[in-house]
């Protein structure tokens, strides 16, 4: 099946900041989930069914890329700080919808 990856505004505007080792691995990650999206951990949401998150150490925190499937495409929605407990998910992801 052939998948369009396509980044929210959010997600671009989280990884326009990010030094040039940062974007690689996300990059490198980003790759892996074309090659397989259903590779990583799912996580669960109030407003979709196929969430999934791939952890990463970005400039020594703990963080998940967040995507979502929604066929045919692959949604990637945001960087998360692992400290916030995904409290800020559903909202990133309450736009997605439609």
């Amino acid at each position: 099946m052939n998948r369009k990856i396509i980044p929210t505004k959010d997600f671009l505007k989280q990884i326009k900041n990010l030094d040039s080792k940062s974007r690689s691995i996300i990059k490198e990650k980003i790759n892996l989930i074309k090659e397989n999206p259903y590779r990583f951990k799912r996580i669960r949401s109030k407003n979709l069914s196929k969430v999934f998150r791939v952890r990463l150490s970005i400039q020594k925190k703990e963080t998940r890329l967040i995507y979502a499937i929604i066929n045919p495409n692959i949604i990637l929605v945001c960087l998360l700080n692992r400290k916030g407990d995904y409290k800020d998910l559903e909202k990133y992801l309450r736009g997605l919808r439609k």
